[in-house]
């Protein structure tokens, strides 16, 4: 699984909170995919992306 958050991002912060092994927030207040994931963190990949507020993570 890949992941990437995309320009509608508002920084709420929640991928982080709920998956912090693979989101971050950055120096511009908007959050952040590591590059390479762990197959053990798909579910909670996909638990982010559907919790997000505006739609931002994308993964394929």
């Amino acid at each position: 699984m890949t992941a990437h958050v995309n320009s509608s991002c508002i920084g709420c912060g929640l991928c982080a909170n709920m998956c912090p092994q693979v989101f971050t927030m950055t120096g511009e207040g908007v959050a952040a995919a590591r590059d390479e994931l762990l197959p053990e963190w798909d579910g909670l990949v996909q638990e982010a992306a559907e919790s997000c507020p505006v739609g931002a993570i994308e993964t394929a």
